[in-house]
């Protein structure tokens, strides 16, 4: 291909709405070109990426046995409401009616179709195992689509779906997905990292993703060096560290008094022993005035006391009435896994603290109430400050299962500093983009769209479903994020959009230029994809173009070489360059790309 016969607008500036790397590269590169928010235009350059990328894809979901199929991507309501999620999923799908007036969507995923494809099709215990996959474009209409195609309102996505009879099929076909994904990210480049994951709206017990990392990741992931431990932050556990004591000894207090004639010592404290919720084991805690100190920060540095001696008492209203969730103070209360525990909840207005404890948030504690108790784990031990469940008032010295009874949870978002709860090695954290997920989706959508299969013995039985996604986009973006310079993209060498560019310094010279058709033939009859520079421009700016559209090889032809008999072999990763003869140029790439 001739580079000037080609459309490649790059720019010598990036847009200023560019944020992330691969955003700015793939824009300055003349890669891609935005539409309206979250809809991009993928030109000639990044269009050859995308089919490189599908076609690995397509080679490994091939060799596991999956069969290629094309669903639509209008949906009629019906499907979706018979599984319940045409309710469930709110403003990110896309939704129409035709001009019947019957309700339809933009498919944001095709679990629905596809089982309803099964519904019509399998019958027989025979028929299975299947999995089906597809090339296909969703819609989703994202809240604060950004970076570039990393998070789009309409995007390509390979999804597959795997019928199985029974949980142990379904486990092969999970397997088979997972190494093929292994293999498709291998191929393709990437560094990455298979974690636990949280099925979220796709349902089903276990899921993982497949998570690529960069600074322009917009989830987390855990990881552990030393057991291998990998999680998204969505659902990762961890123990966090000790409680760090210094200053949170109790200070000596003067005798407890009883009546209210003698004045209390400058803190205001007083020792109290409350009715305790859990037998009879006694133990003194001590009411400490803080005035209008609300938050653990303003409180444990009034109390000159570390933050993780304090317990977060959240008051929250779920599904059956208020109750509270407990967190260690250097600790954030993990939502999801809350949800996951109790259902949904939402956190208790001003006035409802007020109404239920009678007092103002920031001075709510565990203890002296009856109110249902969620706690982390890390509270299970030490001795901890709370709100006293009085205005202006904190309370030292409460000892969980002697103050206070809960039932027992990881609630808390794993973070720095932690451990592994697998092995006790410190954790470390990741921002990370997915790439793709795998699902157990089990009889989620079988039993509703009734897509059963007559086993051995007659018996109707539902099929059991698995569903797996990739985003050949998102590989495309993940793979400038992990490969670029201050020059610009440096691309992987199986998904590049050509395999080598010939630069040419001067074609108005015949010897340059018969040198450079000679080589680019040669190349080509290789089977190798070439892009040659034939413009009439000056050297530097060749140069600078083709180190921002990242080949991975560049053959450098110049005069001054051709006198000496070499033209130059430059690797765009390394910036190393070789003299090579003319001659002896093809042989090189091959090898440079082994079996072509």
């Amino acid at each position: 291909m001739l580079f000037s016969k080609f459309f490649i607008p790059t720019l010598r500036e990036a847009p200023a709405e560019a944020e992330a790397i691969s955003h700015i590269l793939m824009l300055r590169a003349g890669y891609v070109r935005q539409l309206a928010a979250g809809l991009y235009i993928y030109l000639p350059l990044a269009w050859r990426i995308m089919n490189r990328i599908q076609k690995i894809i397509r080679e490994e979901m091939d060799a596991i046995g999956a069969q290629e199929i094309s669903m639509p991507g209008l949906h009629p309501a019906d499907i979706w409401q018979k599984t319940g999620r045409w309710s469930d999923i709110g403003d990110e799908m896309f939704r129409l009616k035709d001009r019947g007036g019957r309700d339809m969507c933009l498919g944001m995923t095709h679990e629905e179709i596809i089982t309803w494809l099964a519904s019509m099709e399998i019958r027989s215990y025979r028929q299975l195992p299947q999995m089906w996959y597809q090339m296909q474009t969703k819609f989703r209409d994202e809240a604060r689509p950004k970076s570039g195609i990393l998070r789009t309102r309409e995007f390509i996505m390979k999804d597959s779906y795997s019928f199985d009879r029974d949980e142990e099929g379904l486990a092969v076909s999970y397997q088979k997905h997972a190494e093929a994904y292994h293999k498709i990210y291998e191929r393709c480049g990437l560094k990455f990292y298979q974690v636990q994951s949280d099925p979220g709206m796709m349902g089903g017990a276990t899921a993982h993703e497949f998570m690529a990392p960069s600074p322009a990741g917009e989830d987390t992931i855990v990881l552990c060096k030393k057991c291998g431990y990998a999680a998204n932050t969505e659902l990762a556990l961890s123990v966090p560290p000790p409680q760090r004591l210094k200053g949170n000894e109790n200070p000596p207090s003067p005798p407890f008094v009883k009546g209210g004639d003698t004045p209390l010592p400058p803190l205001d404290r007083r020792e109290i022993t409350p009715p305790l919720e859990k037998g009879d084991v006694g133990g003194l805690l001590e009411e400490v005035s803080t005035p209008n100190k609300r938050t653990v920060t303003e409180v444990s540095a009034f109390l000159k006391a570390d933050p993780s001696c304090f317990i977060k008492s959240l008051l929250l209203i779920g599904r059956d009435g208020p109750f509270l969730a407990l967190v260690r103070g250097d600790q954030e209360l993990h939502e999801k896994k809350l949800v996951k525990i109790i259902g949904e909840f939402r956190a208790a207005q001003k006035d409802e603290v007020k109404n239920i404890l009678g007092v103002g948030a920031g001075f709510i504690g565990p203890h002296n109430n009856t109110l249902k108790k969620i706690a982390d784990i890390s509270l299970k031990e030490g001795i901890y400050i709370s709100g006293a469940n009085k205005e202006g008032f904190h309370t030292k010295g409460i000892k969980p299962n002697v103050h206070f009874e809960a039932e027992w949870h990881d609630i808390h978002v794993a973070k720095e500093g932690d451990m592994c709860a697998k092995c006790g090695a410190e954790i470390m954290l990741e921002k990370a983009i997915e790439i793709g997920n795998i699902f157990q989706l089990g009889t989620k959508y079988s039993q509703p769209l009734k897509a059963v299969f007559l086993d051995e013995n007659g018996v109707e039985k539902p099929i059991i479903m698995g569903s797996y996604g990739i985003g050949p986009a998102r590989i495309a973006a993940a793979a400038v994020e992990q490969n670029n310079d201050k020059d610009g993209i440096i691309w992987p060498q199986s998904i590049a959009p050509f395999d080598v560019e010939i630069i040419p310094l001067d074609m108005g010279d015949k010897e340059i230029q018969d040198t450079a058709e000679i080589i680019y033939s040669d190349l080509s009859g290789e089977g190798l994809e070439i892009l040659m520079d034939d413009r009439d421009e000056r050297p530097g700016i060749k140069f600078k173009d083709a180190d921002l559209i990242g080949i991975p090889y560049q053959i450098i032809i110049g005069k001054k070489g051709l006198k000496e008999g070499i033209v130059e072999l430059k690797s765009r990763r390394t910036k190393q360059a070789e003299r090579v003869a003319p001659s002896a140029v093809v042989k090189r790439i091959k090898a440079l790309y082994g079996n072509l």
